[in-house]
């Protein structure tokens, strides 16, 4: 067992910072990745510029391997993912080497010759790692212990506010993104209307760069629709977050709302999708409708593909999906990202010895996941696998508070006050173009 690597599934933030710290520690890691390139999720966002500056976006071991080639880290600034990519982790793939494949999509991990019913010898036999290559391929990989920083990218969210495509969703594809789109080409929004269906930082990216589209071009229009019944903390913490790029997102988007750019739509839980000529018409549980769209947004989130870990034991939380001793700190109906904890190898073992999910991936559908808390996960599970007890157990990291005490409040009702203890009252604002004050 010893002479086998650990397996790392993703050549992500969090898997090419876990390779470093192996590596560092002087085990034998093999990142496996489905793209053709390293961080092939985030350049699917390349345009989408980071809320958390360099220095919360470069891991500790990944710095210290890639000194050893004159690398000199950025200091200020918020990057794009593209710059994040090109200033960082491409730079530190190549310095990992050939402990990255590139082009292995993982469909299976299981222990060999032990299905997920026996319980004899398991722990002592290897991990099976089934992939398959670009032409098709199959193959198997022998490892000692496996760490899934896969992410959540491939799982985006529906619209439909049961958590399964709306009624008509499907069909509607072609005017629905599930990702925030390149505003730099205004083309497709520019006088015309856009719906944004979603809560979190990524809605508030969407609209406020559609503001800024409508600033330049007054006939474009936008309608921000909440499932929630009020705005509760959907506009963050303001000057209350220690990220002030976070909470700037917020702030703006406040902006937009009460300058009339931007329609408000709260308790709007998407039914249906119809398609019309004039465009995609999202209709409500109770009945409202909006008007047609040229372009809906659906950024409501991602879920963990769970799919390729049917023979692996774990302990996941029924509601979150995200593992068991982390997930009353996670919830966003309970908790702010700022009033959680960093977690490590102890957090995040599951039933089946040396199997780790790390990243964005373990949060499961919980939002707001940071890099820095990737980074330090990853350190602690490296830790733990090389057998450094003292150094898994300690905590190095204490995330920036969102200014946002509590939860998301109650999904029904309009009084959400405490949701929002931090920053200002938030506006209510009902369907209409006037911002309207609760």
């Amino acid at each position: 067992m010893n002479d086998l690597p650990v397996v790392v599934i993703g050549a992500g933030p969090q898997g090419l910072a876990a390779a470093a710290h192996l590596l560092e520690r002087g085990d034998s890691p093999l990142v496996l990745e489905a793209g053709d390139g390293p961080a092939a999720a985030v350049s699917e966002w390349g345009h989408v510029r980071l809320f958390s500056g360099w220095s919360e976006l470069v891991d500790a071991a990944a710095a210290r391997l890639l000194a050893q080639t004159g690398w000199e880290s950025p200091t200020t600034g918020y990057p794009t993912g593209a710059q994040w990519i090109s200033s960082y982790l491409a730079p530190l793939a190549t310095a990992l080497g050939d402990s990255i494949r590139y082009g292995a999509r993982v469909t299976g991990v299981g222990r060999m010759g032990r299905d997920r019913l026996v319980d004899e010898g398991r722990a002592e036999q290897p991990f099976t790692v089934h992939i398959i290559d670009a032409d098709g391929n199959e193959s198997r990989i022998t490892a000692r212990a496996v760490i899934d920083a896969s992410g959540t990218w491939s799982q985006p969210n529906p619209a439909g506010a049961d958590g399964l495509p709306g009624q008509g969703e499907r069909a509607a594809s072609e005017r629905i993104s599930y990702r925030i789109p390149d505003f730099a080409h205004p083309a497709p929004f520019a006088g015309k209307h856009t719906i944004v269906v979603g809560s979190g930082h990524s809605a508030a990216t969407a609209v406020n760069e559609l503001a800024r589209i409508a600033k330049r071009h007054p006939e474009t229009r936008i309608t921000w629709a909440l499932r929630r019944g009020s705005v509760g903390n959907t506009f963050g913490g303001g000057d209350a977050d220690e990220l002030p790029a976070r909470g700037a997102l917020g702030t703006r988007a406040r902006q937009a709302v009460d300058a009339g750019l931007v329609e408000l739509v709260t308790g709007f839980r998407v039914e249906s999708v119809i398609s019309t000529e004039q465009g995609a018409v999202l209709v409500s549980e109770d009945g409202r409708e909006l008007a047609a769209a040229d372009v809906v947004v659906v950024l409501a989130g991602f879920r963990p593909d769970l799919s390729f870990l049917s023979e692996i034991r774990l302990e996941l939380d029924h509601t979150l999906q995200a593992p068991s001793r982390i997930a009353a700190e996670v919830d966003p109906n309970a908790h702010s990202c700022g009033s959680v904890r960093a977690t490590g190898a102890k957090d995040l073992a599951q039933p089946e010895t040396d199997f780790y999910i790390v990243g964005s991936k373990s949060y499961g559908r919980a939002p707001t996941f940071l890099a820095m808390t990737g980074y330090e996960q990853v350190r602690s599970v490296a830790a733990a696998l090389t057998g450094d007890q003292a150094a898994a157990a300690r905590v190095e990291l204490v995330l920036p508070d969102t200014g946002v005490c509590g939860g998301a409040g109650t999904f029904d009702g309009l009084g959400d006050a405490s949701a929002a203890c931090c920053s200002p009252t938030p506006t209510l604002v009902r369907l209409g173009r006037t911002p309207m004050t609760a």
